[in-house]
């Protein structure tokens, strides 16, 4: 089996043709048989088997780590390798980019996959009344061509040597041509598991689907059932009661009584998670430059690494591209100082200033308590911040996007482009900062189709640097993934760390012990 990181793309050449071509490695470790049952956060009663509205682990464990396919995958040490694209070939600009689909693959349904499918799925996510996360990445395409059943070509407005990476985002599965509002209702996929039961917010059942395509290099679990558990510590008992084999999102605080079971043990893993404080730049007061500088200055990010993540993370410095990153730069970090705070106020005209801050568990646990933490840090500097806490249920459609200031997370993503395209480019569905900094739009644009590696990383370092100093949301730490498993579970050595729960592939890559 081949496979190519992203850094080793850029420095063998876009134009050396064939890209990567994938296989699927045996693990001979790993046990066949048995059901995997995880409780998780994440889950709401609005929830779907539409991909464009996905925003957290539970759906994104059951649709990309389960039941549907993207055309690439980002294997747990962070390479790129096929899922239903075998192989990928780009010109030498990045423009255009030949995509060979894997042949013998089935839906759940019978249908058999290939061209007509990819098409059809990624015009999903464009058009006027679109709202998928993953529109600004289709609608860099400026032709979809098929080429055979097994063979198409995306000519793209401008090159991106990032794009195979693209096509595993969560948000871009595979649907059947022709059907698509059948499969988007039943849970119609390519995946390893095969829908049984969905009941939205609540629970999913699926079982093995036979003879799939990755035979028994992946999906272990005859089934699995993953249960919707929000509250923190009814998700904790679950595990601790063998209620379940795996939760995600530990509460720190609980964390000594999971070590002390001697059925359950705790999965670290770093990566690029993030949290996060968004303002939206188009609203008063914090379209003033001087106003988000002031609010920058008057976060203790130490502070909520001991006390929030009782240090299971590290501070973070405004920008979402963390050491996991290939071209992470690290810059000068800001620190707290009220003095500091109190300069940019006056440079507002302000002596002081009243601010409205939403919180809510479902943004990350410890989201109120970070909110506070900060509330306290901040009026040194005549900042008065007011925290509502807002209901879990209902957050991320009444809140995050919505209300001027919240908290929210991210997980990060595997490129920079990735990252600053989903949040951070004008226009994009989810940039929850509505952020419009014209130097950082021509550098995202010029990184994107740059291939000179050099120049790449002088670009995002800039980019970096201006969401430091002017960027609208707050990032004050990275959070590593804290999830506990039954000792009944084993996991490969290296679990992936772009999301939660192994990428969301526990029931791909997990297996009974």
């Amino acid at each position: 089996m081949t496979t190519m990181n992203r850094r080793g793309l850029l420095k063998t050449g876009v134009a050396a043709g064939v890209l990567a071509a994938t296989g699927m490695p045996l693990r001979a470790q790993m046990t066949r048989g048995g059901k995997l049952t995880a409780g998780l956060s994440g889950a709401n009663t609005s929830d779907s088997w539409d991909a464009r509205t996905h925003s957290d682990i539970f759906m994104i464990a059951c649709c990309q780590g389960a039941v549907f396919d993207s055309l690439t995958e980002v294997a747990a040490d962070g390479s790129l390798v096929g899922e239903l694209a075998e192989s990928w070939e780009a010109s030498a600009d990045a423009k255009t980019w030949t995509f060979n689909l894997r042949q013998g693959v089935t839906f759940h349904n019978g249908k058999s996959f290939g061209a007509d499918d990819v098409i059809e799925s990624l015009q999903m996510h464009v058009g006027e009344e679109s709202k998928s996360a993953a529109k600004p990445i289709v609608e860099a395409v400026a032709e979809m061509n098929k080429i055979t059943d097994h063979q198409v070509q995306f000519v793209l407005a401008s090159g991106n040597a990032d794009f195979p990476y693209l096509m595993s985002d969560y948000h871009i599965m595979m649907y059947p041509a022709g059907m698509i509002e059948e499969a988007i209702a039943n849970g119609i996929g390519t995946g390893l598991y095969q829908v049984q039961s969905f009941d939205p917010g609540v629970r999913m059942t699926a079982t093995r689907y036979p003879d799939h395509y990755k035979g028994d290099s992946a999906g272990f679990f005859d089934e699995i059932e993953y249960i919707a558990i929000n509250d923190n510590t009814a998700r904790m008992n679950a595990l601790m009661t063998g209620q379940v084999d795996a939760i995600n999102r530990i509460d720190f605080k609980t964390e000594a009584l999971l070590n002390a079971n001697p059925n359950v043990r705790i999965q670290e893993v770093t990566g690029n998670q993030h949290y996060t404080f968004p303002m939206l730049t188009g609203t008063a007061p914090f379209n003033d430059v001087n106003v988000r500088k002031a609010l920058k200055y008057g976060v203790n990010r130490q502070e909520l690494v001991d006390k929030i993540l009782l240090g299971h993370g590290q501070v973070a410095n405004d920008t979402p591209i963390g050491p996991a990153n290939p071209y992470y730069m690290e810059l000068e970090q800001l620190e707290y100082d009220p003095d500091q705070a109190r300069f940019y106020m006056q440079q507002a005209g302000l002596d002081s200033i009243d601010v409205d801050l939403s919180a809510s568990s479902a943004a990350f646990e410890g989201a109120v308590d970070a909110a506070q933490l900060y509330q306290a840090s901040a009026s040194a500097a005549g900042i008065n911040i007011n925290v509502i806490q807002e209901p879990a249920d209902g957050y991320w459609s009444n809140v995050w996007l919505k209300k001027p200031w919240c908290a929210s997370y991210w997980s990060g993503r595997a490129t920079e482009d990735w990252m600053f395209s989903t949040a951070y480019e004008v226009g994009a569905p989810w940039n929850d900062s509505q952020w419009d900094h014209p130097r950082f739009q021509e550098l995202l644009l010029a990184a994107r189709a740059e291939l000179d590696s050099a120049k790449r990383a002088e670009q995002y370092g800039e980019m970096q640097m201006i969401l430091r100093d002017e960027g609208g949301v707050i990032i004050p730490m990275f959070a590593n993934y804290v999830q506990g498993l039954a000792t009944s579970i084993q996991t490969p050595e290296t679990v992936g760390n772009l999301w939660q729960m192994d990428n969301g592939r526990m029931a791909e890559r997990w297996s009974k012990a």
